[in-house]
């Protein structure tokens, strides 16, 4: 990436998750209600709200404790296994970044992968169990396979959130092993999680935040 993310540009990505959610709240929980509780859109519109609310006074600068803010709300606020799961993703990603003001590439994947094993660790669930593992790991393969050929920043993350929807995709024909969905057996088959499916939405809404905001800020230069 030619220049790093900064803490606005976090902070950009925060909202536009909060407003992608709240966009496809009915459309998660109709998921959800094929295979869970019905429950995932509202449960995470609720939670994000929550946290937007919350890290709004927040004094700019450290995005660590931006995004520790997020994941303490979401724990707080979402009921059923996305509170602690969405919100084990985000105190990982803020303890990854504590004290950073901004943060390159290489770090946003190292904090990923961080925050993707904490995600592991409380649910015990591997790649191939319908969980939003399956969209999450691939969208982090996706983007050290971009870092490993040094492309632009803008088309790292593009491609971490493609193979996060590739694998979110491929959930539907899976028999889920985790969660409420494993109690269905086979017939959890031929529906796309909503776990999955909210994840890539976390991974397409940085791509498009930190990439509209640097275009943003090169048209500045320019017209300057």
């Amino acid at each position: 990436m030619s220049e790093a993310v900064t803490y606005d540009q976090v902070l950009g990505w925060v909202n536009a998750f909060g407003s992608a959610v709240a966009e496809n709240k009915e459309y998660l929980t109709r998921l959800d209600s094929a295979i869970g509780d019905g429950d995932h859109g509202i449960n995470m519109d609720r939670g994000m709200r929550a946290a937007l609310a919350k890290i709004e006074p927040l004094a700019p600068g450290d995005i660590g404790t931006l995004l520790k803010t997020v994941g303490m709300a979401l724990v707080s606020s979402v009921g059923g296994a996305a509170g602690p799961l969405y919100g084990t993703f985000f105190l990982q990603l803020g303890m990854a970044t504590t004290g950073k003001s901004e943060l390159t590439l290489e770090e946003w994947a190292g904090a990923l992968e961080q925050a993707i094993a904490g995600v592991v660790a409380r649910g015990k669930a591997e790649r191939g169990d319908k969980t939003m593992v399956d969209a999450l790991l691939p969208g982090l393969e996706g983007l050290k396979a971009a870092l490993s050929e040094s492309v632009d920043g803008p088309v790292a993350l593009s491609r971490s959130a493609d193979a996060a929807q590739e694998g979110m995709e491929a959930t539907t024909p899976l028999v889920a092993r985790k969660g409420r969905a494993s109690y269905l057996g086979e017939r959890s088959a031929g529906h796309q999680d909503p776990g999955a499916t909210s994840s890539h939405l976390l991974l397409r809404t940085a791509a498009e935040a930190w990439s509209e905001q640097r275009e943003g800020r090169e048209e500045g230069v320019r017209d300057g």
